[in-house]
Order: structure tokens, then C-alpha cells, then sequence
């Protein structure tokens, strides 16, 4: 299969490029971002939310939702994180994909960057995130890829089980939050996995962070699956009291996200972090690690 890379309209802006090769698609806004606004199989659902009030805005002083996979950096903060991103973005096309370019944040000096490239033969996404310190001293952050999936679905995390020799030491870190709800019905605390249902009837919000060497998370709505695979460093020290997988819900959407480890980043200095997007389709509804054991770690390994 050949790769299409066009520009298009979506939501209201008429800057949008479409990378696909057929069969899966993304579309990545131009007006605004850096950010990815689609992921899907071609005629199929977008996996990822978009907010309809959203759409089509420029320009505005304030931080939108929009929707779709977007690039921060973290520990979270309220004056750092929610810098808008309502303003156009460069894009260049490459020969297998998109390279997206925002200008420096004013307020934090950093260049945000995502480089998508799409393998045909697999039908797989890879997206490199790029942050660049453009400042006058040593900053430390970590890069955090956040995807707003799409309502009525439920994530998927692994738990790491495996022990030291002695199996006397522990073998992850799991983060709650202060409004988090360790009992909330949408949360299951399995033996193997985490599994997290979306549920638009639930507006508390939930959100937890855990340790994940096994490298990957996942996201199944509507007989769809979305797979995200990403390294993980066992002797880096990563945010949020170390972990690299943080997922968050609330009756609007459900946010699966991944971070890097934290860098102590020097002037004109860049660091990435890499996510694999997969797509699958054809699953049947999964409500137990044991629909997980069957339908999805098959595709996974």
C-alpha cells in the first residue's frame, strides 16, 4: 500500500493534513496545535474526542479543549501546561508523514514539535514528540503525550507482577489523586490489569498514574482498539511520584496518557519521547481481564 499525505478541511478549520495509507488515517490541525485531531480506520470512528464547540476556533486568549492527542510537559502546572495553543502551527510534509512545529511558548521558552510517521505495511503510527529548552537557563521537565479518547470505551494497563529474586522489594508505584476514589465502579483493580471505563453519566472526576515496564496501553470503544506501545526506563526518576502512564476520567471523556522520564534540559537542548499507535478492529465488548487475556493481548504481543 502507498501513503497519502494531503491538506484537508475538518471541524471548521481548513488547515488539516490527512496522513493515511488506505486503510488508518490521522488528520493533524494546522490552524492550532500542535495537535493530532483524528486517529481512525478510514470511513470508521474517531477514536480520539472531538469537543463540537470547539472546532473551527482560532485565536482565543484561553486554553481549549479542542480534543484529540496533544503535547505537554509535565509535572502539571496551571501557568506552564495551559499555554493556548489557538495560534497556527508549521507543517512539513515528509515522504512518510508530518512534521509539526510550534512556535516557542513565550511564557516558558520551549518549541514543541511532533514528527508522525506512518508504516503502510503494518499500519502503524509513530509519533515522535520533540520539546526544545530555546532558554537562557537548565529547565526540568518531562514530556507528557496526552490522548482524549473518545466517550464509552474502557483503557487497559498492565501491572507489572514480575519480583526481584528474593521477591522482597516492591515491583511498581501506583499514584491517586486527591479527588480520586480508590472504590469509584469505573475503576477495576484486577490482578493483571487496570481497567478504566469512561462512563458519561459519571462527572466526578478520576485519575490515577502507575509504573508500566511492559510498555504499553490500550483503549477498546465500540468493537475498536486503539494500542499505544512506548519505552520505559527502569533507572530514570519519572514525574508524578515516578510514574510513566496516567489516565484520567470524567463524564466528558477519558485521557490515556504517557510521559517520559525527567530531564534536566539545558539551553538550546531537545528531548523526545516516542509513542507506536496500532489499530484493531472487530473486538468484541471487554469487561474482564479475562476478555483482555483473550481478545487483546494477542494483538498485543
Amino acid at each position: 500500500m502507498s501513503l497519502t499525505i494531503q491538506k484537508v478541511s475538518f471541524g471548521g478549520w481548513s488547515n488539516c493534513y490527512q496522513l493515511t495509507d488506505g486503510t488508518v488515517e490521522i488528520i493533524v490541525t494546522g490552524d492550532v496545535g500542535p495537535r493530532i485531531i483524528r486517529c481512525g480506520f478510514v470511513g470508521g470512528n474517531n477514536l480520539f474526542l472531538e469537543f463540537p464547540g470547539d472546532l473551527g476556533k482560532t485565536g482565543t486568549k484561553k486554553w481549549e479543549l479542542y480534543g484529540g492527542h496533544r503535547l505537554w510537559h509535565s509535572p502539571e502546572s496551571l501557568k506552564r501546561c495551559y499555554h493556548p495553543d489557538n495560534d497556527p502551527v508549521e507543517i512539513k510534509m515528509l515522504s512518510n508523514g508530518l512534521h509539526v512545529i510550534q512556535d516557542v511558548e513565550p511564557n516558558t521558552q520551549i518549541k514543541k514539535e511532533l514528527i508522525i510517521t506512518l508504516n503502510p505495511e503494518t499500519h502503524q503510527f509513530t509519533v515522535l514528540h520533540q520539546m526544545t529548552n530555546t532558554g537562557n537557563w537548565p529547565v526540568e521537565f518531562a514530556l507528557w503525550a496526552l490522548s482524549m479518547m473518545n466517550t464509552g470505551g474502557i483503557s487497559i494497563i498492565p501491572q507489572y507482577r514480575e519480583a526481584d529474586p528474593e521477591g522482597l522489594l516492591p515491583n511498581r508505584y501506583i499514584t491517586l489523586w486527591p479527588y480520586t476514589d480508590p472504590a469509584d465502579p469505573r475503576v477495576t483493580w484486577g490482578s493483571r490489569y487496570v481497567l478504566l471505563r469512561q462512563d458519561v453519566q459519571k462527572e466526578t472526576a478520576f485519575k490515577y498514574g502507575i509504573s508500566v515496564p511492559e510498555g504499553w496501553g490500550a483503549y477498546v470503544n465500540d468493537g475498536d482498539l486503539f494500542l499505544k506501545k512506548f519505552t520505559y526506563d527502569p533507572t530514570a526518576t519519572y514525574p508524578d511520584n515516578n510514574v510513566n502512564v496516567e489516565l484520567y476520567s470524567n463524564h466528558r471523556f477519558l485521557e490515556l496518557e504517557t510521559l517520559s522520564p525527567l530531564y534536566k534540559v539545558a539551553p538550546e537542548k531537545t528531548i523526545t519521547h516516542t509513542e507506536q499507535w496500532s489499530l484493531f478492529r472487530g473486538l468484541p465488548q471487554i469487561n474482564t481481564e479475562a476478555d483482555v487475556n483473550t481478545h487483546v493481548l494477542p494483538l498485543i504481543k
